[in-house]
């Protein structure tokens, strides 16, 4: 019987190695690049939001406000750092981990001692898949709007309509449900009605 490592068999299992290499680990991410380049430069680009030619963040990951002034996103699971784009995923603790139970429990106690109603919505005291989700539902956002409103000292009604505002559609009119863009509403309440250094 012929060895598998005889020449004429080891000659042709090289030669695919090889060109499945060039075409999918060289033209083919080459091609796709290009093509993202062409057509979508700035969401190839990460989506990054600018103000005044300096970025401040991007429409696709969170980040991690806390001002009283300021409407508050979704847990990140990313560790030490929250919102690190570079350690991306789930806690991975499934609902009846007391690890879960107990960052939940504590995350309610901040939110409420910040001027919150009792029912807090579940997007707040859970991370997404990723664990860097930039956008809260509409009902979260609005269980905020008291707070931010008070520490801004602005009308609930104005802070309401820039979460109306902000409120993006499902996708396509029926994909997913309807979202608001931390990062975006944070930085139009900046606009509209500046915090003091000192409160941000």
């Amino acid at each position: 019987m012929k060895s598998p490592f005889s020449n004429n068999a080891l000659r042709p299992a090289l030669t695919l190695f090889i060109l499945l290499g060039v075409v999918l680990g060289g033209i083919y991410p080459a091609v796709v690049t290009g093509l993202a380049q062409a057509f979508f430069p700035r969401q190839a680009n990460g989506s990054i939001i600018e103000r005044g030619g300096v970025a401040v963040g991007s429409e696709l990951i969170g980040e991690n406000f806390s001002g009283a002034g300021y409407f508050w996103g979704r847990p990140s699971a990313s560790g030490e750092f929250p919102n690190n784009g570079m350690a991306s995923g789930g806690s991975n603790l499934g609902p009846t981990n007391p690890a879960l139970k107990q960052a939940a429990e504590e995350r309610v106690k901040v939110l409420r001692e910040a001027g919150g109603g009792p029912a807090v919505p579940i997007d707040l005291l859970t991370a997404s898949g990723s664990g860097l989700d930039p956008h809260i539902s509409p009902a979260a956002a609005d269980y905020q709007v008291g707070r931010v409103a008070r520490a801004r000292g602005i009308g609930v009604e104005l802070v309401r309509g820039l979460v109306g505002t902000y409120t993006e559609a499902p996708q396509w009119g029926f994909l997913g449900e309807a979202r608001v863009n931390v990062l975006k509403l944070n930085l139009a309440l900046d606009e509209v009605a500046p915090l003091p250094l000192a409160a941000k």
